[in-house]
Protein backbone atom coordinates (compact mmCIF):
# COMPACT_ATOMS: atom_id res chain seq x y z
CA UNK A 1 0.00 0.00 0.00
CA UNK A 2 1.34 3.43 -1.17
CA UNK A 3 0.51 7.58 -0.67
CA UNK A 4 -2.21 6.59 -3.84
CA UNK A 5 -4.48 4.32 -1.28
CA UNK A 6 -4.57 7.27 1.47
CA UNK A 7 -5.39 10.01 -0.65
CA UNK A 8 -9.45 9.11 -0.90
CA UNK A 9 -9.97 10.17 2.80
CA UNK A 10 -7.20 12.70 3.46
CA UNK A 11 -5.76 15.83 1.92
CA UNK A 12 -8.04 16.85 -1.15
CA UNK A 13 -6.12 16.51 -4.15
CA UNK A 14 -6.76 20.50 -4.95
CA UNK A 15 -5.44 21.43 -1.54
CA UNK A 16 -2.43 23.90 -1.26
CA UNK A 17 0.33 21.97 -0.12
CA UNK A 18 3.74 24.18 0.45
CA UNK A 19 7.13 22.03 0.19
CA UNK A 20 9.50 23.80 2.21
CA UNK A 21 13.30 22.69 0.63
CA UNK A 22 12.35 21.13 -3.09
CA UNK A 23 15.12 21.61 -4.22
CA UNK A 24 16.82 19.39 -1.88
CA UNK A 25 16.95 15.32 -2.50
CA UNK A 26 13.50 14.70 -0.48
CA UNK A 27 11.89 18.07 -1.10
CA UNK A 28 12.24 17.42 -5.22
CA UNK A 29 11.12 13.83 -4.74
CA UNK A 30 8.12 15.13 -2.63
CA UNK A 31 7.18 17.34 -5.62
CA UNK A 32 7.59 14.69 -7.94
CA UNK A 33 5.07 12.40 -6.06
CA UNK A 34 2.89 15.04 -5.55
CA UNK A 35 2.47 15.78 -8.98
CA UNK A 36 2.53 12.08 -9.91
CA UNK A 37 -0.79 11.59 -7.67
CA UNK A 38 -2.21 14.78 -9.16
CA UNK A 39 -2.27 17.33 -6.37
CA UNK A 40 -2.79 20.42 -8.27
CA UNK A 41 -1.52 23.46 -6.20
CA UNK A 42 2.38 22.33 -4.74
CA UNK A 43 3.82 25.74 -3.91
CA UNK A 44 7.89 26.08 -4.18
CA UNK A 45 9.54 28.80 -3.00
CA UNK A 46 13.83 28.97 -3.41
CA UNK A 47 16.22 30.47 -1.56
CA UNK A 48 16.53 33.21 -3.01
CA UNK A 49 12.64 34.18 -3.18
CA UNK A 50 12.38 32.83 0.42
CA UNK A 51 15.13 32.72 3.26
CA UNK A 52 13.36 30.37 5.89
CA UNK A 53 15.93 31.94 8.24
CA UNK A 54 14.45 35.37 8.73
CA UNK A 55 11.18 34.90 10.32
CA UNK A 56 9.40 38.27 8.86
CA UNK A 57 9.24 36.72 5.04
CA UNK A 58 8.28 33.42 6.51
CA UNK A 59 5.72 34.46 8.25
CA UNK A 60 4.36 37.08 5.09
CA UNK A 61 4.72 33.98 2.58
CA UNK A 62 2.01 31.89 4.78
CA UNK A 63 -0.06 34.95 5.40
CA UNK A 64 -0.47 35.44 1.22
CA UNK A 65 -0.31 31.86 0.17
CA UNK A 66 -2.45 29.98 2.54
CA UNK A 67 -1.16 26.86 2.34
CA UNK A 68 -3.52 24.17 3.55
CA UNK A 69 -0.67 21.16 4.46
CA UNK A 70 2.97 21.50 4.38
CA UNK A 71 5.92 19.25 4.18
CA UNK A 72 8.95 20.39 5.70
CA UNK A 73 12.22 19.06 4.33
CA UNK A 74 14.12 21.99 4.50
CA UNK A 75 17.58 21.34 6.00
CA UNK A 76 21.32 22.50 6.33
CA UNK A 77 22.90 18.64 5.18
CA UNK A 78 26.01 17.40 4.87
CA UNK A 79 27.92 14.34 5.68
CA UNK A 80 30.49 13.63 8.83
CA UNK A 81 33.35 16.15 7.09
CA UNK A 82 30.20 19.20 7.16
CA UNK A 83 29.11 18.13 10.17
CA UNK A 84 32.21 18.04 11.54
CA UNK A 85 33.60 21.17 10.61
CA UNK A 86 30.48 23.46 10.66
CA UNK A 87 28.42 22.59 14.27
CA UNK A 88 27.20 26.17 14.68
CA UNK A 89 25.92 26.66 11.17
CA UNK A 90 23.92 23.03 11.13
CA UNK A 91 22.58 23.63 15.12
CA UNK A 92 21.73 27.67 14.35
CA UNK A 93 20.32 27.27 10.70
CA UNK A 94 18.54 23.98 11.55
CA UNK A 95 16.98 25.83 14.57
CA UNK A 96 15.59 28.78 12.39
CA UNK A 97 14.25 27.05 9.65
CA UNK A 98 11.71 24.95 11.12
CA UNK A 99 10.97 27.11 14.45
CA UNK A 100 10.19 29.50 11.76
CA UNK A 101 8.05 27.60 9.23
CA UNK A 102 6.40 25.80 12.33
CA UNK A 103 5.74 28.86 13.73
CA UNK A 104 4.25 30.66 10.76
CA UNK A 105 2.51 27.49 9.86
CA UNK A 106 0.24 27.33 12.91
CA UNK A 107 -0.12 31.08 12.65
CA UNK A 108 -1.87 31.20 9.42
CA UNK A 109 -3.82 28.38 10.29
CA UNK A 110 -2.37 25.25 8.93
CA UNK A 111 -3.74 22.18 10.40
CA UNK A 112 -1.78 19.50 8.48
CA UNK A 113 2.32 19.45 8.91
CA UNK A 114 4.96 17.26 8.69
CA UNK A 115 8.26 17.83 9.83
CA UNK A 116 11.21 15.86 8.34
CA UNK A 117 13.50 14.20 11.18
CA UNK A 118 16.52 12.14 10.28
CA UNK A 119 17.77 8.72 12.13
CA UNK A 120 20.67 10.66 13.29
CA UNK A 121 18.47 11.92 16.18
CA UNK A 122 18.87 8.29 18.15
CA UNK A 123 21.32 7.53 20.78
CA UNK A 124 24.94 6.02 19.18
CA UNK A 125 24.23 3.23 21.15
CA UNK A 126 20.52 2.55 21.07
CA UNK A 127 19.45 -1.02 20.50
CA UNK A 128 18.91 -2.54 17.22
CA UNK A 129 16.37 -1.90 15.13
CA UNK A 130 15.83 1.52 16.83
CA UNK A 131 12.45 2.00 17.88
CA UNK A 132 10.54 5.59 17.79
CA UNK A 133 10.56 5.54 21.86
CA UNK A 134 14.42 4.91 22.30
CA UNK A 135 14.56 8.99 21.92
CA UNK A 136 16.83 10.67 24.13
CA UNK A 137 17.59 7.45 25.97
CA UNK A 138 21.08 7.85 25.77
CA UNK A 139 24.16 10.22 24.35
CA UNK A 140 23.97 11.10 20.61
CA UNK A 141 27.00 10.22 17.95
CA UNK A 142 29.38 13.54 18.79
CA UNK A 143 30.14 13.63 14.72
CA UNK A 144 26.65 15.28 14.38
CA UNK A 145 24.76 16.00 17.27
CA UNK A 146 24.40 19.81 16.81
CA UNK A 147 22.67 18.35 13.64
CA UNK A 148 20.65 16.10 15.84
CA UNK A 149 20.05 18.61 18.62
CA UNK A 150 18.39 21.24 16.09
CA UNK A 151 16.10 18.17 14.57
CA UNK A 152 15.04 16.86 18.39
CA UNK A 153 13.90 20.33 18.84
CA UNK A 154 11.78 20.60 16.46
CA UNK A 155 10.63 17.13 17.01
CA UNK A 156 9.84 18.43 20.10
CA UNK A 157 7.73 21.65 18.90
CA UNK A 158 5.73 19.30 16.57
CA UNK A 159 4.54 17.72 19.44
CA UNK A 160 4.62 20.44 21.62
CA UNK A 161 1.53 22.25 19.23
CA UNK A 162 -0.01 18.94 18.84
CA UNK A 163 -0.93 18.30 21.90
CA UNK A 164 -1.54 21.93 22.80
CA UNK A 165 -3.25 22.78 19.78
CA UNK A 166 -4.96 19.85 19.31
CA UNK A 167 -3.49 20.15 14.77
CA UNK A 168 -2.67 17.32 13.21
CA UNK A 169 1.28 17.87 13.11
CA UNK A 170 3.80 14.92 12.65
CA UNK A 171 7.26 14.17 12.42
CA UNK A 172 9.06 11.34 10.54
CA UNK A 173 12.17 10.03 11.02
CA UNK A 174 13.94 9.18 7.12
CA UNK A 175 17.03 6.18 7.37
CA UNK A 176 19.74 7.12 4.91
CA UNK A 177 18.50 8.62 1.87
CA UNK A 178 19.88 8.61 -1.76
CA UNK A 179 18.58 9.10 -5.36
CA UNK A 180 18.22 11.50 -8.18
CA UNK A 181 19.25 15.00 -7.34
CA UNK A 182 21.93 13.86 -4.60
CA UNK A 183 24.52 16.35 -3.46
CA UNK A 184 27.94 14.70 -4.99
CA UNK A 185 30.23 17.00 -4.13
CA UNK A 186 33.00 15.48 -2.14
CA UNK A 187 33.26 17.77 0.66
CA UNK A 188 29.50 17.96 1.82
CA UNK A 189 28.09 14.75 0.41
CA UNK A 190 26.67 11.95 2.28
CA UNK A 191 28.01 8.21 1.83
CA UNK A 192 26.58 6.37 -1.10
CA UNK A 193 26.38 9.78 -3.23
CA UNK A 194 30.39 9.74 -2.49
CA UNK A 195 31.17 6.39 -3.41
CA UNK A 196 29.00 6.51 -6.50
CA UNK A 197 31.15 9.65 -7.55
CA UNK A 198 34.51 7.85 -6.23
CA UNK A 199 34.02 4.60 -8.46
CA UNK A 200 33.39 6.49 -11.26
CA UNK A 201 35.94 9.02 -11.54
CA UNK A 202 37.73 5.90 -10.50
CA UNK A 203 36.79 4.02 -13.30
CA UNK A 204 37.12 6.72 -16.04
CA UNK A 205 40.63 7.64 -14.99
CA UNK A 206 41.07 3.68 -14.42
CA UNK A 207 43.05 4.28 -10.74
CA UNK A 208 43.98 0.94 -9.24
CA UNK A 209 42.42 1.43 -5.95
CA UNK A 210 39.84 3.41 -4.33
CA UNK A 211 39.85 4.49 -0.85
CA UNK A 212 36.94 4.67 1.41
CA UNK A 213 36.16 6.42 4.75
CA UNK A 214 36.58 4.61 8.05
CA UNK A 215 36.82 0.58 8.19
CA UNK A 216 33.89 -0.69 6.01
CA UNK A 217 32.17 -2.72 9.54
CA UNK A 218 29.62 0.36 10.51
CA UNK A 219 26.39 -0.63 9.19
CA UNK A 220 24.06 1.47 7.09
CA UNK A 221 20.24 1.21 6.12
CA UNK A 222 19.46 3.29 2.58
CA UNK A 223 16.46 3.99 1.02
CA UNK A 224 15.27 5.41 -2.11
CA UNK A 225 14.11 9.21 -2.43
CA UNK A 226 11.01 8.23 -4.09
CA UNK A 227 9.96 5.33 -1.70
CA UNK A 228 10.67 8.43 0.79
CA UNK A 229 8.59 10.57 -0.54
CA UNK A 230 5.87 8.48 -1.35
CA UNK A 231 5.61 6.85 2.64
CA UNK A 232 5.64 10.76 3.60
CA UNK A 233 2.71 11.46 1.57
CA UNK A 234 1.01 8.54 3.08
CA UNK A 235 1.57 9.51 6.73
CA UNK A 236 -0.01 12.90 5.64
CA UNK A 237 -2.71 11.69 4.47
CA UNK A 238 -3.21 8.89 7.55
CA UNK A 239 -5.89 9.93 9.82
CA UNK A 240 -3.82 7.84 12.67
CA UNK A 241 -0.55 8.21 12.24
CA UNK A 242 1.48 8.91 15.42
CA UNK A 243 3.35 11.78 16.25
CA UNK A 244 6.63 10.39 15.64
CA UNK A 245 7.13 7.60 12.87
CA UNK A 246 10.09 5.89 11.10
CA UNK A 247 10.57 5.96 7.82
CA UNK A 248 13.29 2.88 6.11
CA UNK A 249 13.22 -0.14 4.96
CA UNK A 250 13.74 -2.46 7.93
CA UNK A 251 17.32 -3.63 6.38
CA UNK A 252 20.95 -2.73 6.36
CA UNK A 253 24.05 -4.14 4.83
CA UNK A 254 28.10 -2.77 5.75
CA UNK A 255 30.22 -0.23 4.52
CA UNK A 256 32.06 -2.64 3.08
CA UNK A 257 29.35 -4.32 1.69
CA UNK A 258 27.53 -1.30 0.42
CA UNK A 259 31.31 0.00 -1.24
CA UNK A 260 31.28 -3.34 -3.24
CA UNK A 261 27.86 -3.15 -4.61
CA UNK A 262 28.22 0.54 -5.81
CA UNK A 263 31.69 -1.15 -7.95
CA UNK A 264 29.71 -3.50 -9.28
CA UNK A 265 27.09 -1.69 -10.14
CA UNK A 266 29.80 1.48 -11.61
CA UNK A 267 31.99 -1.33 -12.97
CA UNK A 268 34.94 -0.81 -11.28
CA UNK A 269 37.32 -3.41 -10.91
CA UNK A 270 40.18 -2.34 -8.75
CA UNK A 271 41.04 -2.61 -5.57
CA UNK A 272 38.74 -1.22 -2.09
CA UNK A 273 41.09 0.35 0.35
CA UNK A 274 39.48 1.49 3.75
CA UNK A 275 41.03 4.23 5.45
CA UNK A 276 41.22 3.67 8.84
CA UNK A 277 41.59 7.19 10.42
CA UNK A 278 38.54 8.44 8.81
CA UNK A 279 35.52 8.21 11.60
CA UNK A 280 33.07 5.68 11.24
CA UNK A 281 30.20 7.48 12.92
CA UNK A 282 27.29 5.65 14.65
CA UNK A 283 28.16 1.38 14.78
CA UNK A 284 24.76 0.65 13.47
CA UNK A 285 21.61 2.91 12.57
CA UNK A 286 19.02 0.23 11.54
CA UNK A 287 15.43 1.70 11.61
CA UNK A 288 12.24 -0.58 13.02
CA UNK A 289 9.86 0.36 10.55
CA UNK A 290 7.11 -1.62 12.34
CA UNK A 291 4.92 1.32 13.02
CA UNK A 292 4.77 2.52 9.20
CA UNK A 293 4.05 -1.00 8.34
CA UNK A 294 1.20 -1.31 10.34
CA UNK A 295 -0.55 1.23 8.88
CA UNK A 296 0.21 -0.27 5.27
CA UNK A 297 3.01 0.73 3.76
CA UNK A 298 5.94 -0.48 2.35
CA UNK A 299 8.56 0.14 0.22
CA UNK A 300 8.91 -0.43 -3.59
CA UNK A 301 13.05 0.16 -4.83
CA UNK A 302 15.27 -2.33 -4.13
CA UNK A 303 18.95 -0.90 -3.11
CA UNK A 304 20.37 -2.38 -6.28
CA UNK A 305 17.71 -0.99 -8.59
CA UNK A 306 17.87 2.38 -6.85
CA UNK A 307 21.86 2.48 -6.74
CA UNK A 308 21.60 1.60 -10.69
CA UNK A 309 18.97 4.04 -11.77
CA UNK A 310 21.04 7.32 -9.50
CA UNK A 311 23.83 6.33 -11.34
CA UNK A 312 22.60 6.81 -14.25
CA UNK A 313 21.34 9.88 -13.13
CA UNK A 314 24.94 10.86 -11.96
CA UNK A 315 26.27 10.44 -15.29
CA UNK A 316 23.55 12.42 -17.75
CA UNK A 317 23.72 14.88 -14.81
CA UNK A 318 27.33 14.86 -14.03
CA UNK A 319 28.61 18.32 -14.07
CA UNK A 320 25.17 19.60 -12.19
CA UNK A 321 25.41 16.82 -9.75
CA UNK A 322 28.93 17.99 -8.73
CA UNK A 323 28.71 21.63 -8.52
CA UNK A 324 27.79 22.68 -5.12
CA UNK A 325 23.96 23.01 -5.02
CA UNK A 326 21.88 26.34 -5.38
CA UNK A 327 20.16 28.32 -3.15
Amino acid sequence: MGAQDAISDGLPLDAPVYVAGHRGLVGSALVRRLGELGYQQVITRTRGDLDLRDPGPVREFFASAKPQAVFIAAARVGGILANRDHPVEFLTENLQIQTNVITAAFESGVQNLLFLGSSCIYPREAPQPIREEYLLTGPLEPTNDAYAIAKIAGIRLVRAYREQHGVRYISAMPTNLYGPGDNFDPQSSHVLPALIRRFHEATVEGRPTVTVWGSGAVRREFMHSSDCADALVFLMNEPVAPDLTNVGIGEDLTIRELAELVAEIVGYDGEIVFDRSMPDGTPRKLLDVSTLASLGWSPSVSLRDGIASTYDWFRANALEAVLPRPA
